[in-house]
C-alpha cells in the first residue's frame, strides 16, 4: 500500500509552502495534506508515523521560515471547518485549534469575555498560540486554559488538564503533533467595553507593525524586560539589509522580505543582527521564528 492509498483526495505531492508562510518564501513539501475531519488526521498520522516520516504542522505561517529545499514528510494543513469551530458556552470558549486568532478574538469580543481583546492584530491560530503560549503585557494566552485536547503522532487523543500544562514566557509543555482543541474560561466585561479597547489597541499595533501588502515576519523572542525591537534598535540596526530582505523601520523585530528575496537571505540577516547585538549590548537574542 502506498502512502497516499485511500488519502488521495487530501493528498497533493511537491506542494509550494511559500503561500502558507507570513514571508511568502521556501520550497515545497514532499507531502501536504489538508484532511477533512479528526478521524482522517488520525489516519494520516498513524501511516507517516509506521513509515517513519516526519511530520509537521503549518498553521497561519506568521512565525515559520522554510528553506528552499523541499520539506521531507507530511506538512498538514488543519484548515477545515471540523478544525476551525467556536463553541460558546457561558464564560468559556471551545476553540479548534485550526481556528485563526482574529476569530477568536472576534468571537470572545462580541460575546463580552475579557481578556482576547488584547491579542488583537496579531496573526496566527489558536493552536500556534498555545504551542508558543503568546503573550502581551500582563496577558498569557496560558492564563485561560481549562483543557487542551492534543494528539499524538500514533493518532491517538489525549487531553491534558490546566494543572498539567507546563507555561513560562514563549513557551508551553503543548508538543504534541497537532493542538486538536482548547477551552479557554473567562471574566466578564461588556462587549462595548472590549470593543473600544480593542480598536485602541488594534490602531496602536498596526502603526507600529509592517504594512500589510508587505511580506514581514515577527524574528526574536523578547528578552526580560526588554523587547527585541528595543534591542535591535538600540543596537542602531533599524533598516539594515542583505540582499532584498531587510529590518523594518517601523518595528526592527520584523524583517521584510522584498520581491526576489530567499530564505538564505533572512538566515543571514537573522545571523547578523543577533551577531551585532550581541557585540554591541551583550545580549544574546534567541529566534522565535522557526526554521524548517
Amino acid at each position: 500500500m502506498s502512502l497516499t492509498s485511500g488519502f488521495e483526495h487530501i493528498i497533493r505531492e511537491n506542494e509550494p509552502l511559500a503561500p502558507f508562510t507570513r514571508l511568502n518564501l521556501g520550497g515545497v513539501a514532499e507531502y501536504f495534506a489538508e484532511p477533512t475531519s479528526v478521524e482522517e488526521l488520525a489516519g494520516l498520522a498513524k501511516r507517516f508515523t509506521d513509515n517513519g516520516l516526519p511530520i509537521r504542522l503549518v498553521g497561519a505561517g506568521s512565525n515559520l521560515l522554510v528553506r528552499s529545499d523541499a520539506v521531507a514528510g507530511l506538512v498538514i494543513h488543519l484548515s477545515a471547518p471540523d478544525f476551525c469551530q467556536i463553541v460558546v458556552d457561558g464564560d468559556t470558549l471551545k476553540v479548534g485549534g485550526g481556528t485563526r486568532l482574529s476569530h477568536f478574538v472576534a468571537t470572545a469580543v462580541r460575546e463580552g469575555l475579557s481578556g482576547p481583546h488584547h491579542l488583537v492584530g496579531f496573526p496566527g491560530t489558536v493552536g500556534g498560540a498555545l504551542h508558543s503560549n503568546i503573550s502581551v503585557p500582563l496577558v498569557e494566552m496560558g492564563n485561560w486554559i481549562q483543557s487542551v485536547t492534543v494528539m499524538k503522532r500514533t493518532g491517538e487523543q489525549v487531553t491534558h488538564e490546566s494543572e498539567s500544562i507546563n507555561l513560562s514566557y514563549s513557551h508551553s509543555s503543548l508538543s504534541e503533533m497537532a493542538i486538536l482543541s482548547a477551552t479557554f474560561k473567562f471574566e466578564r466585561e461588556t462587549s462595548e467595553l472590549l470593543t473600544k479597547q480593542m480598536q485602541k489597541m488594534w490602531i496602536v499595533r498596526r502603526a507600529a507593525q509592517p504594512a500589510t501588502d508587505e511580506n514581514s515576519a515577527n524574528i526574536f523572542k523578547d528578552i526580560g524586560g526588554d523587547t527585541a525591537s528595543t534591542l535591535i534598535e538600540s543596537a542602531g540596526l533599524k533598516g539594515m539589509k542583505v540582499g532584498n530582505v531587510e529590518v523594518s523601520d517601523r518595528d526592527p523585530n520584523y524583517f521584510v522580505a522584498h520581491p526576489g528575496a530567499t530564505t538564505d537571505e533572512v538566515i543571514q540577516l537573522i545571523e547578523l543582527v543577533k551577531t551585532q547585538v550581541s557585540e554591541k549590548l551583550d545580549l544574546e537574542l534567541e529566534t522565535l521564528i522557526q526554521i524548517w
